[in-house]
């Protein structure tokens, strides 16, 4: 999956400039599902007017700089619908944690003890924000079906992360418990 396509998505639900996809849209409620920052939105709203998938529109304004108002055009919907009905691949997961502690066994106890509360304490940060999503429970009968799609997704990464916090927990608790480091090379 590409930028693009949550792009395409969210201009779909309304036109907005890049401004406005940064600070309403990824910052306040996808950020936990696709991360993007300005120049990475700003280059593929430039691609996806080349592609014709969306118009740029500039409004004129008084007092502050022109505004660049960005829509889907009827090509740009499209392909969006042909995107959403495309079974998506397993994505490739780097996990650059994983693979420092799976080299681990070369640092001390509280090194890796550290490396891990340090991922914990991120961990728990991201859930925390994710739970203070204001969308309805799942089993709101008054729920647009918008909604009840959001909170689904919404909930699978909450799960997601409590699940990380979990083994985190459980991996400080096995670390904290193992034998001291001891170096492979004897000082003479």
């Amino acid at each position: 999956m590409s930028l693009a396509y949550v792009i395409l998505g969210l201009l779909q639900q309304q036109e907005m400039t890049g401004y406005d996809l940064k600070t309403s849209c990824f910052d306040q409620c996808i950020a936990h599902l696709w991360p993007a920052d300005q120049a990475q939105i700003y280059r593929t709203l430039d691609k996806l007017v080349e592609q014709g998938w969306i118009t740029c529109t500039i409004e004129i304004q008084r007092d502050r700089p022109n505004r660049k108002v960005y829509s889907v055009t009827e090509p740009g919907k499209a392909e969006f619908a042909r995107w959403l009905g495309t079974h998506q691949p397993l994505p490739t997961v780097r996990e650059p944690m994983l693979v420092q502690l799976h080299f681990a066994d070369q640092l001390p106890n509280e090194t890796i003890v550290y490396l891990l509360e340090e991922q914990l304490a991120a961990r728990s940060k991201k859930l925390a924000e994710c739970e203070i999503i204001d969308l309805p429970s799942l089993g709101d009968e008054s729920a647009k079906r918008e909604q009840v799609m959001q909170r689904l997704v919404l909930e699978l990464v909450i799960r997601r992360e409590q699940t990380y916090i979990d083994w985190l927990k459980i991996a400080v608790n096995v670390i904290s418990h193992q034998k001291p480091y001891a170096s492979h090379y004897q000082i003479l």
